[in-house]
């Protein structure tokens, strides 16, 4: 099974999907992770990743549902291509997929979330305006939640309980 998340950043995403990767015993990928691999390496004349993230993210949760595995996109994800193109992964591996959207209703606590974070060895974290400013086209995913209203540990319960709901019917 394929668990895409998205969301804006400081939604609580990153802190739900893994979370629930441990919960589940599943492959945990992160779009982030990738993208500072590929900038940590490149020529400081080429400092945009481009859709080189999403694509490396793509190409390793196909590798990984190919194995049999159970896997967790982290990655704000917020264009129907994407979208698309993370349902396509999991149709073409022939696993059934489940979409998550991640969004805190609270623009204070939100804001805080994100002027407060720490960035991980050799990140760079959005600002709030960057935030903002960020386009995230509607989404009718199977699950919103708002981590406002619920815990980390009431995320992982519904997702996990969607899951096994989803995996019955498979």
């Amino acid at each position: 099974m394929l668990i895409i998340f998205g969301g804006l950043p400081a939604s609580g995403k990153s802190t739900i999907a893994g979370a629930l990767a441990r919960a589940l015993g599943a492959c945990y990928l992160r779009v982030d992770t990738i993208e500072q691999a590929i900038l940590a390496h490149a020529p400081l004349a080429e400092r945009d990743v481009g859709p080189a993230g999403y694509v490396a993210l793509y190409r390793l949760a196909a590798d990984n549902l190919r194995l049999g595995n159970m896997v967790i996109t982290d990655s704000v994800n917020p264009l129907d291509v994407t979208r698309d193109a993370f349902r396509s992964v999991a149709i073409a591996a022939g696993r059934p997929f489940i979409e998550v959207e991640v969004a805190c209703s609270n623009a204070a606590t939100h804001r805080h979330r994100a002027e407060t974070r720490q960035a991980l060895a050799g990140e760079s974290v959005p600002s709030w305006a960057e935030i903002e400013a960020r386009r995230f086209e509607a989404w009718s995913a199977d699950l919103r939640l708002d981590t406002f209203r619920l815990s980390v540990e009431d995320c992982v319960a519904q997702i996990a309980a969607l899951t096994r709901s989803r995996a019955d019917q498979a």
